[in-house]
């Protein structure tokens, strides 16, 4: 039986990680920060399966007792401070956990594995956000890295740390450059699930406004379920390497109010819509689209989920969640 480590664990992308390694005879260990985390129960819920390990990607002992514990064929680092927003209010947070916490985990995974460095295939979690203000469009592995917020810089560093593990010690590391990917499962804090939340709560009476930042800003959205398949993917490769998981799509968010207000039944969802400009980022990335031609050529992945699919998966799921709760 296999066995993998996930840091990130209580994350979307971590749990449909979770359930898909759980589904193909994995042995998989979550780690989780703190004993008291509230998120553990979310876990044991979800992924009944999975067995809890505590560790921090800031305290490398942390990291070298979770690996001796959960004795891993296959290390996933989701771990992260992962709202773009919150990055310029802890930037210096961001910095140790998104960034460094990176070189924490590849360094005890290299320490674990002593003289046997194909003893574990890591995987990194990096993110079209590095892309920033993009060189290039679409957007490929080779395009230039320009990130705009503390969170995306930190992700290339990550993400330039794990090729560097990957050249010097020769560890079988990969990074998946993945665009952005929801599901029901996303944190309320992040744009699609803020307005699948809005759009639900507005259909339902409880609520009569949502207030948006930029509506013009475009991005390339895939579901999570499918996106944590090319994870698993890349580690079954004989070597490491560096892989776009996107849609090859790009909508903006008025496009993303469309298509949810619509699968409210709600034609019109300009009155129920007011702008902020504290929404607004500091420094906006405006358009990122993806050109995912290795992913689907070495990996034979492809994304199953449209972009119309996956917003009226996550209004129906709002739905039914607030629903419940009223009745």
């Amino acid at each position: 039986m296999p066995r993998a480590l996930i840091t990130g664990i209580t994350g979307q992308d971590g749990l449909y990680l979770a359930e898909l390694l759980l589904s193909k005879g994995y042995d998989v260990f979550g780690m989780v920060r703190g004993q008291n985390n509230p998120k553990i129960e979310l876990v044991e819920r979800t992924v009944p399966g999975v067995h809890i390990v505590a560790g921090d990607l800031t305290d490398l002992s942390s990291l070298m007792r979770a690996l001796n514990t959960s004795r891993p064929d296959e290390v996933y680092n989701l771990g992260a401070i992962s709202f773009v927003a919150y990055s310029w209010e802890q930037a210096a947070l961001t910095s140790d956990v998104t960034a460094k916490g990176v070189l924490n985990i590849l360094e005890a995974v290299r320490l674990y594995c002593g003289d046997d460095l194909s003893k574990v295939k890591f995987y990194q979690a990096s993110s079209s956000e590095m892309f920033g203000k993009v060189q290039q469009v679409p957007q490929s592995e080779e395009t230039l890295l320009w990130p705009r917020s503390p969170y995306g810089v930190a992700k290339v560093y990550g993400h330039y740390m794990t090729i560097n593990y990957r050249e010097s010690y020769g560890m079988h590391a990969s990074s998946g450059l993945l665009f952005n990917h929801e599901s029901p499962r996303r944190g309320p804090e992040f744009v699609t699930r803020k307005v699948s939340l809005a759009v639900a709560g507005i259909k339902l009476g409880l609520q009569g406004k949502i207030v948006m930042g930029n509506l013009d800003a475009r991005r390339d959205w895939g579901f999570a379920g499918d996106y944590v398949d090319a994870m698993w993917r890349m580690l079954q490769q004989p070597e490491g390497g560096d892989y776009v998981v996107a849609t090859g799509e790009t909508h903006s968010i008025r496009d993303l109010l469309d298509h949810a207000f619509r699968a409210a039944e709600i034609e019109d969802w300009e009155p129920y819509v007011d702008q902020d400009p504290k929404f607004f980022r500091p420094a906006e990335v405006d358009l990122l689209i993806g050109d995912a031609s290795r992913a689907r050529d070495v990996l034979g992945w492809t994304p199953t989920v449209t972009f119309s699919e996956l917003v009226a998966m996550m209004v129906e799921s709002d739905l039914k969640a607030l629903s419940d709760r009223i009745a």
